[in-house]
């Protein structure tokens, strides 16, 4: 079992960056894929990148492609997601999630354990 605890979220300007953290308790942190997803009020989880054990394969939504980057530190038990060009439509709560698999997944339902989430708000 692993538990996560996200970290970083907070208000920000348009156009502006957050990195966020995910910390995972245990020592097999590195025998599940991570995903980080959103949730806007009244809106459904959804994804946003994903990595596999090892880091190197990753992957993420179309909406964030080429502002948003995932990576993981293994030795540190801590995944990132570093946001930059913060747009007001990325303003959510943020949650990491931690799937028993080698690769991540788009579906949230794909994962076992999630953290309890860090609200992001993208001011205009």
């Amino acid at each position: 079992q692993v538990q996560l605890v996200e970290s970083g979220g907070g208000l920000v300007q348009a156009g502006g960056s957050l990195r966020l953290s995910c910390a995972a308790s245990g020592r097999t942190f590195s025998s599940y894929a991570m995903g980080w997803f959103r949730q806007a009020p009244g809106k459904e989880r959804t994804f946003v990148a994903a990595i596999s054990r090892t880091g190197i394969s990753t992957y993420d939504a179309g909406s964030v492609r080429g502002r948003f980057t995932i990576s993981r530190d293994n030795a540190k038990n801590t995944v990132y997601l570093q946001m930059d060009s913060l747009k007001p439509e990325d303003t959510a709560v943020y949650y990491c999630a931690a799937r028993t698999a080698y690769s991540g997944s788009s579906y949230k339902d794909e994962y076992d354990y999630w953290g309890q989430g860090t609200q992001v708000t993208v001011s205009s």
